[in-house]
């Protein structure tokens, strides 16, 4: 992840900003909720990949800083609902955070989905990025994958990585790769999902931020 090193006394915690959106370096592009209609997910079937297009809905909404003793992360909780063009069912489910670690410029993206998997890819970027990207590879202890018995026998996750652009029109858009090794395949999948976001409500500011602001009323 990086190199920087820690603080030798593990205990005493940061002391950080109550007004997360100020301080969410890379991801505050994101922070918000957005809409996109022009997905495309390529996942495999028996007989070859299957194109589909999906329409996608993403809450971004900012939470209070989190401390590890010294270490101080910035962050965004999400969730992602994907449905089919036309259709009620989900077709795809997602939770978990965003984090930013203004110390070292990691990035933690944290995905937890209903199929029995979940994963934590880590990337790095400059507070002022416009573009970046997060990896996990299954087996690793600090940025790994962990699948349900059923998907790592018949979908083995190999790793997965998302390439997200903050767009200078406020949209942002993500290219995502989920290498699978699968029974019947001569070579690993590569499970892509792509899509473009345009914002439709703003974020709610975190709980800190928000007392903060009546306090000064």
């Amino acid at each position: 992840m990086t190199d920087y090193q820690y603080p030798k006394d593990i205990y005493t915690e940061a002391e950080p900003d109550v007004n997360t959106l100020a301080n969410l370096g890379p991801l505050a592009g994101l922070a918000g909720i957005w809409e996109g209609k022009r997905g495309l997910d390529i996942n495999p079937k028996e007989e070859g990949p299957v194109k589909d297009p999906y329409i996608e809905r993403v809450e971004l909404q900012p939470i209070d800083a989190q401390t590890n003793g010294p270490q101080l992360f910035y962050g965004l909780r999400y969730h992602t609902h994907i449905v089919q063009p036309d259709e009620v069912e989900t077709f795809h489910d997602q939770v978990g955070y965003w984090l930013w670690e203004p110390a070292t410029g990691n990035i933690l993206f944290t995905v937890s989905i209903p199929r029995g998997q979940t994963l934590m890819a880590v990337g790095k970027a400059a507070p002022d990025a416009k573009t970046f990207t997060v990896k996990a590879v299954r087996g690793s202890l600090t940025n790994g994958i962990v699948s349900n018995p059923f998907l790592e026998q018949s979908f083995t996750t190999e790793s997965y990585e998302i390439t997200v652009n903050i767009n200078d029109d406020g949209t942002w858009s993500y290219d995502q790769t989920t290498l699978m090794t699968i029974p019947g395949y001569d070579k690993p999948f590569e499970h892509r999902d792509r899509n473009r976001l345009t914002k439709i409500a703003e974020a709610t500011p975190n709980p800190t931020a928000l007392a903060a602001q009546k306090d000064g009323e």
